[in-house]
């Protein structure tokens, strides 16, 4: 039997031995109470020597005794949600853990072993909460937990904690169940998973062995730092999500890689250039093959739409199958492409670059000068760039040079938007509102590139469709559509561009 997926969510409580366990009818839409169950689980919790799984949010575990036995891999997902990959007992290699679950946290895990940690065992009492159909709204649980960690001989450690975990019901379910519990006297759990709390502070001595440590609070290169240790940080959550082949984990990948680039452009100044700029191609790279995935997708999804939306008289042939068919095998093409890249070692080895910058940041002396300063500098030169790009715009002659200028500037305005973002803790809302105002020339300049290579790819099929004997009609009709779209775009462009410059540039420049 394969991997099953299911997404959980739930809030975990701390709460003391003696406190009393609540009238769960309480809440505000549960009707009933089914009798509780005991269960006894025993879990191994598993990870690399320096818990690289367990601070990123995630857990490999191998439980038994309840009615989800079996290996167990979670991803973060969102606030309360995880995605808990599944496999059965019985399904591991020959040193004892399912090549399947490695194999989905290997962009955390790299090559590194992996071995037991903490022993877990629960004491369990398990509530289902009912409307009125006795349709099962969640599942409140009482947990009496002890601890043991594998690689030391310290103390066994116990506690009590209480989860309510969404079943059938809806999202509000969880917050009446929550109010009920906090009045009994439970607070919110100070730490995300069972394991988290087991670790304690060994797993907060690895995180501050593996980020910036102590680099002066307020200076350009603690900035850049924090900056850079959060894209990573999501760049990990969306690479465990995409080999979990999970929805948009493609495109929010590439957005992490995208950001990190920028950063590291963008930071030039303060950075030593001969550590940081082979990092900054890698993530180029890592960005091109990303990338065909993510264009199949989204021009198939526009050119469906606008189909859908024409006469059906001046849809002529099979059109839309052609369409369906040439884009979708694209599309998957392009997500075999993103998963032989990220299961590579050239990928493995950019991760291991981009830890490398965090433990050992290569920064230049101009890096210990307060953040302000350096950040409004560095504002200014990429809107000054932003402005050349745009000004490269109408020197252009031809179309074909027109189009590549207007990709140019989108690229900028881009690069401006996230420079802002990354000096928003700095900057604050004059930082956040440039970045806004930058987001929107990038959106609609992005419309036009967007414009732009639909046509391309609407005279290929409208070529391929002449020469299988099919009426081409339609595709030169959405060829002047997609036309037409891109001269919108240059229109809206000009006003909103002069917007910025009233807004932004005499804000920015002196």
């Amino acid at each position: 039997m394969g991997a099953s997926q299911v997404d959980e969510t739930e809030l975990k409580f701390d709460v003391g031995t003696e406190t009393v366990f609540p009238n769960l009818t309480a809440a505000e839409g549960v009707v009933s109470v089914e009798q509780p169950e005991d269960l006894r689980l025993e879990a191994v919790y598993y990870d690399t020597p320096h818990h690289d799984l367990a601070r990123h949010g995630m857990t490999l575990r191998r439980r038994s005794g309840g009615t989800d036995d079996g290996w167990t891999l979670k991803l973060p997902a969102g606030p309360d949600t995880r995605t808990e990959v599944r496999v059965p007992l019985g399904t591991a290699d020959d040193d004892g853990l399912p090549e399947e679950l490695r194999a989905r946290a290997r962009g955390v895990t790299r090559n590194r072993p992996l071995s037991p940690v903490v022993a877990l065992s629960t004491s369990r009492r398990e509530y289902a909460v009912c409307d009125a159909d006795g349709g099962v709204l969640a599942r409140v649980t009482d947990d009496s937990v002890r601890a043991r960690l594998l690689a030391t001989e310290g103390p066994e450690q116990t506690w009590r904690e209480w989860e309510v975990e969404l079943d059938q019901g809806p999202a509000p379910v969880l917050d009446a169940l929550a109010d009920v519990l906090l009045e009994a006297g439970a607070t919110p759990a100070a730490v995300a998973s069972k394991l988290a709390r087991a670790l304690g502070d060994t797993l907060a001595a690895e995180a501050d062995r593996a980020t910036r440590g102590t680099l002066p609070d307020g200076t350009a290169g603690a900035l850049w730092a924090t900056h850079l240790a959060e894209q990573v940080d999501r760049l990990h959550e969306q690479d465990a999500r995409l080999r979990a082949e999970l929805p948009e984990s493609v495109h929010r990948l590439r957005i992490a890689a995208r950001t990190m680039r920028s950063a590291l452009t963008t930071f030039r100044p303060v950075l030593d250039r001969r550590v940081t700029d082979p990092v900054r191609e890698e993530l180029r790279w890592l960005g091109q093959e990303l990338a065909p995935a993510r264009d199949a997708q989204v021009l198939r999804e526009h050119l469906i739409e606008l189909i859908d939306a024409e006469p059906p008289e001046l849809v002529m042939g099979p059109v839309a199958t052609r369409i369906d068919d040439e884009l979708g095998a694209d599309h998957e093409s392009g997500l075999a492409k993103a998963a032989e890249a990220i299961n590579g070692e050239r990928y493995l080895r950019l991760l291991d670059a981009l830890d490398d910058l965090l433990a050992d940041p290569p920064l230049r002396p101009g890096a210990a000068t307060p953040a302000r300063t350096v950040a409004r500098r560095l504002l200014t030169r990429d809107l000054q760039r932003l402005r050349q790009a745009v000004g490269d715009i109408a020197d252009a002659s031809g179309q074909a040079e027109r189009d590549a200028a207007h990709h140019e500037a989108r690229k900028k305005a881009k690069r401006l938007r996230y420079a802002a973002e990354a000096a928003g803790p700095t900057l604050g809302k004059r930082a956040r509102a440039l970045g806004k105002d930058a987001k929107r020339v990038q959106k609609i300049l992005g419309t036009h590139q967007d414009a732009v290579t639909a046509r391309v790819r609407l005279r290929e099929l409208g070529v391929q469709a002449h020469l299988a004997g099919e009426n081409s009609f339609t595709y030169g009709r959405l060829h002047a559509l997609e036309q037409a779209r891109a001269e919108r775009a240059e229109a809206e462009f000009e006003e909103v561009w002069a917007t910025f410059c009233r807004k932004q540039v005499r804000r920015w420049v002196r």
